[in-house]
């Protein structure tokens, strides 16, 4: 996107990053949020692009919120089960891309696959149910 000018002043805009806070449930988070700001007005225009920056915030701030794992946890349980994205998705559920999105912030987890995470973290010897219920269900089919 070219340099646009402001609605508001028909000042040119320029891109930046400037604090924005968001709030969910009584808690909250702030963090740089990058955009085409007018330094006259105040205004900003945001890309697609730049509200994946709020949106990944914003499933943060409710995982905290709602007991869920947070993308950072996720990761580092799939990493101690040594599963790709792709197999996590396929035995954990939410299916192939499920662990890349949750892993980016992109999409929060449902509470059977954060729960499920949680008791394969302190017990990852049960992985093995999972994969044997699986090559049963694929040798079945």
């Amino acid at each position: 996107m070219d340099s646009p000018v402001c609605p508001e002043t028909g000042a040119p805009m320029v891109r930046a990053h400037k604090p924005m806070t968001l709030r969910y449930k009584g808690e909250s988070v702030t963090f740089d949020m990058p955009g085409w700001y007018c330094e006259e007005s105040g205004e900003s225009i945001h890309t697609g692009e730049d509200m994946k920056t709020s949106d990944r915030q914003l499933n943060v701030l409710k995982a905290r919120s709602e007991g869920l794992l947070q993308p950072h946890e996720i990761k580092r349980i799939r990493r101690k089960l040594r599963l790709t994205q792709v197999d996590a998705g396929n035995l954990i559920g939410g299916g192939p891309r499920a662990f890349q999105k949750y892993e980016a912030g992109d999409l929060l987890p449902s509470r059977a696959i954060s729960s499920a995470l949680v008791l394969l973290d302190s017990a990852p010897e049960m992985l093995q149910l999972l994969q044997l219920r699986q090559s049963q269900a694929s040798a079945t089919a």
